[in-house]
């Protein structure tokens, strides 16, 4: 996802209008529609703001791939128990990422989800598979429960968007 359908999504889900988003921020109107429209970026302290405010990592609000969530304190939480039941998974991750899309067949799932064991204090960090998605809406609704139940403090979650997929010779579709 754009970081322009990013900001308008956080915005609507806090809702904000546009002229309470640029009042917050200290610009116009015009230049959130900009931003929204991908005609442009804020500044980077603009960019800080943003993610303290609307409650979001600044990789999530950039770039929508990587989620790890906030609390409170605008710190990251420490991790969340994640249950797969497609793929029989359950990790404590710190954080989700989404692949890139994946070019496959008309039943072959789009986007893979992804947890991190957030050890970044090694040289490797274990990235564990965790469900296949039919398209970027449905991972990027699971992503953002995800990140909901950690800022809300839940010690678990369970996927509710990922499809069962099964193996069919070197291709992944659904079942």
């Amino acid at each position: 996802m754009s970081f322009g359908k990013n900001l308008q999504t956080l915005r609507k889900k806090n809702q904000l209008s546009q002229e309470g988003l640029a009042e917050m921020l200290g610009v116009s109107r015009q230049a959130v529609s900009k931003w929204e429209l991908g005609e442009g970026y804020p500044e980077v302290d603009k960019l800080l703001i943003l993610s303290k405010k609307l409650n979001v990592s600044l990789d999530s609000l950039l770039e929508g791939e990587v989620a790890p969530a906030l609390s409170e304190n605008g710190k990251p939480s420490d991790r969340i128990r994640i249950v797969s039941p497609n793929e029989g998974v359950i990790i404590s991750a710190s954080k989700v990422i989404r692949s890139q899309q994946y070019k496959g067949g008309k039943n072959s799932p789009k986007y893979a989800l992804f947890a991190s064991d957030g050890n970044d204090n090694t040289v490797w960090t274990q990235n564990t598979f965790l469900a296949w998605y039919r398209d970027l809406d449905d991972i990027t609704k699971e992503i953002v429960e995800i990140q909901n139940a950690m800022n809300a403090g839940t010690a678990s979650y369970t996927l509710q968007y990922s499809v069962k997929c099964k193996q069919n010779l070197f291709r992944t579709i659904e079942e």
